[in-house]
């Protein structure tokens, strides 16, 4: 997929555009850039979770096969009719959903965004994941995008949530809960 770099600047996206995998020139704010480059800043958000030495080991493999599914997904973005996810990184995602949820109490709040370092990134990196999701949205309305990829961020950010509230607990024991009476 796509060239080795070899050299990091190369002058050619000094006028505004960029390379997509197909070789085609488009430009950098266009919605395709912008839904791949959403998908980027999920995948860097999660990078900052993982930075967390407090992450459980089937917390952070998790996390860490989610990276690779995202550099799946931003190449299938970057490369019009390239298909790279498929419904089994879906049901990955839902198994570990369910994996992870299990021993969580049912929520009966809204829970901020917060909990501890690690919890907070978590939900800075959910909340980057409904981002790129608008994104899609935005470009399949005028160009062709896979069911796959919106379900595949969809549940990403249900994954996320939960994962959050996991670290929540561990980290202070709680989440922090939304009190509209404060």
């Amino acid at each position: 997929m796509g060239k080795r770099l070899s050299k990091i600047y190369t002058r050619t996206g000094d006028d505004g555009t960029t390379g997509l995998g197909d070789g085609s020139r488009v430009d950098k704010d266009s919605l395709r850039v912008e839904a791949y480059g959403t998908v980027d800043e999920a995948n860097s958000a999660i990078g900052v979770v993982l930075a967390n030495d407090s992450l459980t080991v089937p917390i952070r493999d998790c996390l860490t096969e989610i990276q690779h599914d995202l550099f799946e997904l931003g190449g299938e973005l970057c490369i019009p009719g390239h298909s790279a996810i498929e419904k089994h990184f879906i049901d990955r995602l839902e198994k570990n959903l369910d994996h992870f949820n299990a021993d969580l109490p049912p929520l009966k709040d809204f829970i901020l965004p917060g909990g501890g370092s690690a919890a907070a990134a978590c939900h800075a990196a959910r909340a980057i994941v409904r981002r790129a999701e608008r994104r899609v949205l935005s470009l399949r309305k005028v160009e062709t995008v896979r069911d796959e990829v919106l379900q595949y961020l969809n549940r990403l950010s249900d994954l996320l949530f939960v994962i959050a509230r996991v670290l929540a607990r561990a980290e202070s024991g709680q989440e922090v809960l939304w009190d509209r009476k404060r």
